[in-house]
């Protein structure tokens, strides 16, 4: 279903309980990988309220074409009454993909075991990001392997809400294989690969059709048409007019806060 976001629509106030006492903890190692690398780099970040109990946890992975890019707390989704979990994880091509996508799903797998301690609720857990980061996120939604291998299903996570995410497979992970971002291929690398009709409900948010990376929302226009006929009723897709790659995401917190207040309402 494809949806467009009125730019009205971003100036309405969210209906969220705030509290007034935040904390945040830095660089925690979620990892038992011991190489220099993965202990260098296999940390994530917390920011949670210290007065509410069973919060809702947002995973966000970051973006960086899974090349760059460090963790962090998006400025939006801090003091709103989530528990909110920023990840960084190894980088190609230093790794290769798989390993790239093992560390995420060790997180999400940590974040289970481990989040009700910082007052998050774990049966309300969302996992998102952008451009690499939403890659990440419907990886480990439709390949179920990622999080299984740490003990954890990947469809106790309540929703998975990429942003801009690349459904066919990763640019650079072609690179990797010697093929030309322009170049579209579906592999095992590619989330349209795993469509399936039996996993959590699927936000998939993407800018502007003329204006995005790559062709990224005609890709989430194809995986939201292929969900939909492999019989899963909660894919959704939303085209943000007027906003490139860069300028999306902003607008898409939105949408993420207003499906995650219908589920946990």
């Amino acid at each position: 279903m494809k949806k467009t976001l009125l730019l009205f629509l971003l100036c309405l106030t969210s209906q969220i309980v705030l509290s007034a006492n935040y904390k945040q903890v830095n660089d925690i190692a979620y990892s038992k990988k011991t190489d220099t690398y993965s202990r260098e780099r296999l940390k994530l970040d917390i920011h949670y309220p210290t007065d509410l109990h069973d919060c809702p946890v947002i995973v966000w992975f970051h973006g960086g074409g899974l090349e760059a890019g460090n963790k962090e707390i998006p400025a939006r989704l801090k003091e709103r009454g989530y528990v909110v979990v920023g990840v960084n994880y190894r980088l190609l091509p230093k790794v290769t993909v798989n390993e790239t996508l093992d560390d995420a799903a060790e997180a999400v797998a940590w974040v289970f075991g481990h989040i009700s301690e910082y007052n998050g609720d774990p049966r309300k857990i969302v996992v998102t990001g952008h451009s690499a980061g939403g890659y990440i996120s419907m990886m480990l939604c439709l390949n179920k392997s990622w999080l299984s291998k740490y003990k954890a299903d990947a469809d106790q996570v309540m929703m998975y809400v990429p942003f801009s995410g690349q459904a066919i497979t990763h640019y650079n992970v072609r690179k990797m294989q010697g093929i030309p971002p322009l170049q579209p291929t579906i592999d095992e690398y590619a989330p349209l690969y795993w469509v399936r009709k039996d996993c959590p409900p699927l936000i998939l948010i993407c800018g502007d059709r003329e204006l995005e990376l790559y062709g990224r929302y005609d890709e989430n226009q194809y995986l939201e048409r292929m969900m939909k006929l492999a019989g899963h009723q909660h894919t959704y897709l939303y085209e943000i007019d007027g906003h490139d790659h860069g300028a999306m995401v902003g607008p898409s917190f939105h949408i993420l806060e207003s499906h995650l207040r219908q589920m946990t309402k």
